[in-house]
């Protein structure tokens, strides 16, 4: 599904140029669930951006689905990215202003869905969520919990093949974290493929598959046991 190679991210600053991700190899396949580990500033984050799209790589190739995306434009890549991919992360990312329902459905405002399945599928992934009683409430009267799983519910609206999560569980306590994790195996085990940033070891074990990254480099590669 998705083939890295010799994927190079270098950012510069004035006279200072860092590498993030250093010829980096990797390939992910369909049903995957990976986690991404390593200390903070190895390039887990850019990897996952790369992944999902929302970033171009300085050098190297990105195989998206048997088509090298790797100096498209900005335009084409929102064209392959929307429907397909899906975002989690810590910081929820909510539009305050908007009630549950309405912040779901922004998931699905570019796509082709009429209006009356766009509302069938924003409460189809409520009611998965367990969040059908708060459709009218808005982010600052929800907890921190409910807030994820609002997150969780708008990037699964649109059905995308691939979900990222990055440290989908840093701003939770544990039972909400746990709930989370829950969440997202049920997702993996449907036949969506997850990739997961994280700093938890925890977490980490869940995972099929775990990657280690130090200095933008794969140091470990392991499969579960």
């Amino acid at each position: 599904m998705f083939k890295l190679r010799h994927l190079t991210k270098t950012f510069r600053t004035g006279d200072i140029e860092t590498t993030a991700l250093d010829r980096l190899d990797l390939d992910i396949e369909a049903g995957e669930y990976l986690a991404i580990t390593g200390p903070s500033g190895c390039g887990k984050s850019t990897l996952l951006g790369i992944l999902g799209l929302l970033d171009a790589p300085s050098g190297g190739e990105y195989w998206f689905d048997g088509q090298d995306v790797a100096g498209w434009s900005e335009k084409r890549l929102n064209t392959l990215r929307r429907g397909r991919i899906g975002f989690v992360f810590q910081s929820f990312n909510l539009i305050d202003d908007l009630s549950v329902a309405e912040n779901i459905a922004l998931a699905l405002e570019y796509g082709e869905l009429p209006a009356r399945a766009r509302r069938e599928r924003v409460a189809e992934v409520m009611e998965r969520l367990g969040l059908a009683h708060r459709a009218g409430h808005r982010p600052s009267q929800l907890s921190g919990g409910q807030q994820q799983r609002v997150a969780i519910a708008r990037a699964i609206a649109a059905r995308p093949a691939l979900l990222l999560a990055d440290e989908p569980t840093g701003n939770l306590d544990s039972a909400h974290g746990a709930e989370v994790m829950r969440i997202l195996r049920e997702l993996n085990a449907e036949g969506t493929t997850l990739v997961m940033v994280t700093h938890s070891p925890e977490h980490a074990a869940q995972a099929s598959r775990t990657l280690r990254l130090l200095d933008g480099r794969v140091v470990v590669d392991a499969m579960a046991a």
